[in-house]
């Protein structure tokens, strides 16, 4: 018998339209590996076992099987997505345990391609930090369930490695995809400014955060993007030879970056070389004052997220980087700061078509209970191992995690691709060029 765990959403998706196989049987194959699975890997707040199983029937049943995109193939949810009949906990026990009366506008695009949604999955509180643990459980890094998996979108991180799903949905506000799929071994794409729907919380972080895919593939990261984005990105015929930046340099001061992950740069770089780009070393221009944005950005951003919660539920260091935040919530709206660094920023992207960088600057921090500690920990810890996302989301610009490399303990290393606005078809292609010329391992091995 064939088994559908561990093939591509797109693999899936071509043989539910052909009907070799019913949404049903490919549901219920990953519905038990999540049952094996996901108690020591906590990938999953809720798993709809039962809704899953229905919704598949009626996927099968559909008049229009033959064009769905996505027919048949089960997905996660990030929880701070609204999915019908489900509440929404984003990751704290001071959110209600209210079902939402409707899916949110991306997961409504997921169903009606034909997605079969089975779950959601565990974040850190309000989506703030990059290690996902707290009230509703940690998501540990299938690769080395030592570590965590990262966040936010941990838990859909986790699930989408471990072959628990083909493909999740997460977003990203600070690096909240890039991360976990850095260290998860995944395929992500942080859409750039409007190109899907974001609707992410309350203000969607002053406009940073933004909706995207987790895959094991390029194409199944395509396919996702084009089903949220309601457009198609598609493939050009004939690539263009594109002038690439290569830049080993933490954007933070005092923060270096380990030699697996410059180790991957360089390695990605060479592949580049081959594939005929022009490639070169240079550095952005980020200011200084990069540091003390971010943090402005990201605390008062919790800050709003966090009115209206009862501080008695929340784990002190989101009631202490909520408070932190308040100072900075009026300035930070004034997108000041954020328009000072794109225009810093533009010149350098207007002469190179891509920028190469480290995906992270080290292996995420052990998989263990950061809730508990103190703020300034956790502030610390995710400062000196993700310092290479946040100016991107600042800038609004579209950014990508591609696997490549790997750590001493077997567990994947990362690049990170930056591009223009507009430039996630040419993103797409400089990934799809790097998993040609070097493939990666597409599931975890923890069965």
């Amino acid at each position: 018998m064939t088994s559908w765990v561990g093939r591509t959403a797109a693999e899936i998706a071509a043989a539910v339209r052909e009907k070799r196989v019913t949404p049903r049987e490919v549901v219920a194959e990953h519905l038990d590996r999540i049952g094996k699975l996901d108690g020591r890997l906590g990938a999953f707040r809720v798993v709809r076992a039962e809704a899953a199983l229905a919704e598949a029937d009626e996927v099968g049943s559909r008049d229009d099987l033959g064009e769905l995109p996505l027919a048949g193939v089960p997905v996660a949810v990030k929880d701070n997505l609204s999915v019908r009949g489900e509440s929404n906990r984003v990751g704290t026990a001071a959110t209600p345990d209210t079902p939402a009366e409707a899916d949110h506008v991306v997961v409504a695009r997921l169903r009606a391609a034909g997605a079969v949604v089975v779950g959601l999955t565990n974040v850190p509180e309000l989506c703030v930090f990059g290690t996902t643990e707290g009230v509703h459980g940690t998501s540990r890094n299938p690769w080395d369930t030592s570590r965590t998996a990262g966040g936010s979108s941990g838990g859909s991180a986790t699930a989408v490695a471990a072959g628990l799903v083909p493909l999740a949905l997460g977003n990203d506000g600070m690096g909240s995809l890039r991360i976990p799929a850095a260290n998860c071994g995944l395929v992500t794409l942080k859409p750039g400014s409007g190109v899907v729907p974001a609707g992410i919380s309350d203000g969607d972080w002053f406009g940073m955060s933004e909706n995207g895919p987790l895959a094991t593939t390029v194409e199944d990261a395509r396919l996702l993007l084009s089903v949220i984005a309601d457009t198609t990105f598609v493939r050009r015929d004939t690539p263009a030879t594109l002038d690439v930046a290569v830049s080993l340099r933490s954007p933070l001061a005092g923060v270096t970056v380990s030699a697996p992950y410059t180790n991957a740069v360089r390695e990605a770089a060479a592949l580049l070389i081959k594939a005929g780009h022009q490639v070169r070393r240079a550095d952005p221009p980020y200011p200084m004052s990069l540091g003390v944005t971010s943090l402005a950005t990201w605390t008062a951003g919790t800050s709003v997220d966090a009115q209206g919660l009862d501080p008695r539920l929340l784990a002190r260091r989101t009631r202490v980087h909520a408070a932190i935040g308040r100072r900075f919530v009026k300035g930070v709206r004034t997108g000041k700061a954020r328009q000072a660094l794109r225009d810093r920023l533009e010149p350098f992207f207007a002469e190179h078509d891509v920028l190469l960088l480290p995906a992270l600057a080290r292996r995420s921090p052990k998989a263990e209970a950061w809730h508990e500690r103190g703020w300034l920990r956790n502030v610390l810890a995710n400062t000196a191992y993700s310092p290479l996302t946040p100016p991107w989301n600042l800038t609004g610009w579209p950014a990508m995690s591609v696997p490549l490399g790997t750590l001493p303990s077997g567990a994947p290393t990362a690049v990170q691709l930056v591009a223009r606005p507009g430039s996630e078809t040419v993103l797409l292609e400089v990934a799809e060029e790097l998993e040609r010329r070097q493939p990666w391992r597409r599931t975890a091995p923890v069965d």
